[in-house]
C-alpha cells in the first residue's frame, strides 16, 4: 500500500482520553484542536455545539480536514473514538443544502450502525436543514421509495439495501461526491464485497472515497489494528480496490 511508504507512527498525549493511544497518521497530517480551526459553515458548529461537542476527539482532530479537502483517506480508530460523529460533521460540512440530491453515501454492516449513522447527521445538521435517510433491510422498501424520491442529501445504508435501490433507479447516483464504507473490514467479512463493488460501479468517477476500519485492513494477510491505535492514511482509489481483488477473492 503506497501510504504505507510515507508514514511516521508518533505517540503524542492529548488529554486523558488519548493517554493510552497511538496516533499513525500520514506524514504533513497534523492534528486541528478545535473545531472553531476547522472553517466549518456556522450552522454546522451550532450543530456540534448544540450536540454537546467541546473539543474534537482524536479521529475528529486528524480525519475531518483532509477529508474535508477532498482526499480519499483510510481512518481506523475503536468504537467510542468519535468516529460516527467525525463521519457526521465532514458529510454536513461538505454537502450542498441548496442541492436536494443524494450527495453522500455512507455504507454500514449492520442496520443498527447506519440508523445510528443516520440519527447523529440530522442531529449535528439540524440547524443546516441536512436530509438523511436510513435505507437498510427489514424497513418498508415503499417507504424508501418515497423518501428518496422526494429528495435527501445523505443516504445512510446497508449494502444490500442500498444496492437494490440502485438498480430500482431510485436512488440516483449522479450527484454522489463522497462515499463512506463505514467499518468497511467488517462488511468485507460478511460477505459484502460484491455489492459494495456493484455499488461503487454506479458511482460517479471522480468520487471521493473514506473507508473506516475497526480491525484490520481487508482481511489481508497483515493486520493494522492494535490496542488503542488510531490509524489515519490518504491513499489512491486505485489502492483500494486493488485490495479489494489481491485480499478478498
Amino acid at each position: 500500500m503506497a501510504a504505507a511508504a510515507t508514514t511516521s507512527r508518533v505517540a503524542r498525549r492529548m488529554g486523558a482520553d488519548d493517554d493510552k493511544l497511538v496516533f499513525e497518521t500520514t506524514e504533513g497530517i497534523e492534528p486541528i484542536l478545535s473545531f472553531d480551526q476547522m472553517g466549518l459553515k456556522d450552522d454546522l458548529l451550532r450543530g456540534i455545539y448544540n450536540y454537546g461537542f467541546e473539543k474534537p476527539s482524536a479521529i475528529q482532530q486528524r480525519a475531518v480536514m483532509p477529508i474535508i479537502n477532498g482526499r480519499d483517506v483510510i481512518a481506523q480508530a475503536q468504537s467510542g473514538t468519535g468516529k460516527t460523529s467525525m463521519i457526521a460533521l465532514t458529510v454536513c460540512q461538505v454537502v450542498d443544502t441548496a442541492s436536494r440530491e443524494v450527495q453522500a453515501l455512507i455504507l454500514s454492516p449492520t442496520r443498527e450502525l447506519a440508523s445510528q449513522t443516520e440519527k447523529v447527521i440530522r442531529t449535528i445538521g439540524d440547524f443546516m436543514n441536512i436530509q438523511a435517510h436510513a435505507c437498510i433491510g427489514g424497513k418498508s422498501v415503499g417507504e424508501d421509495i418515497r423518501k428518496l424520491e422526494n429528495g435527501v442529501h445523505v443516504v445512510s445504508g446497508t449494502p444490500g439495501r442500498v444496492c437494490d435501490m440502485i438498480k430500482r433507479r431510485t436512488l440516483r447516483t449522479r450527484a454522489i461526491k463522497l462515499l463512506i464504507l463505514d467499518e468497511s473490514d467488517e462488511m468485507l467479512s460478511r460477505g459484502f464485497k460484491d455489492q459494495i463493488y456493484d455499488v461503487y460501479r454506479h458511482l460517479p468517477p471522480e468520487l471521493q472515497v473514506l473507508p473506516s476500519l475497526s480491525h484490520l485492513a481487508f482481511s489481508l494477510n497483515f493486520a493494522l489494528f492494535f490496542a488503542g491505535t488510531i490509524l489515519l492514511h490518504c491513499f489512491s482509489l486505485s489502492s483500494l480496490f486493488m485490495l479489494l481483488k489481491l485480499g478478498l477473492n
